[in-house]
């Protein structure tokens, strides 16, 4: 992988964690709260796959909010800025 493809992984998840703690933040917030409005989606319960000797369970859930998406297109705007 090259150089510039890893610094716009580490912004994006720099962006979902700044995103995901100002939308718990805000959900709070009577003038904010649009910000922590968003869709969760993923497995309701986890699938379960019982080999006898090992039991694998595999789930996922994603929760996405304004905030976040905000916030991942800040982070990559700002850091090519940057970078530049």
């Amino acid at each position: 992988m090259s150089h510039s493809r890893i610094y716009n992984i580490f912004l994006v998840l720099i962006g979902i964690v700044l995103g995901s703690f100002v939308s718990y933040i805000c959900r709070g917030v009577e003038f904010l709260s649009w910000l922590a409005f968003g869709v969760d989606f993923g497995l309701e319960s986890p699938l379960v796959l019982d080999l006898g000797v090992m039991r694998l369970t595999f789930g996922i859930s994603i929760e996405l909010t304004l905030a976040t998406v905000i916030f991942v297109i800040l982070s990559l705007l700002i850091g090519r800025a940057i970078a530049r």
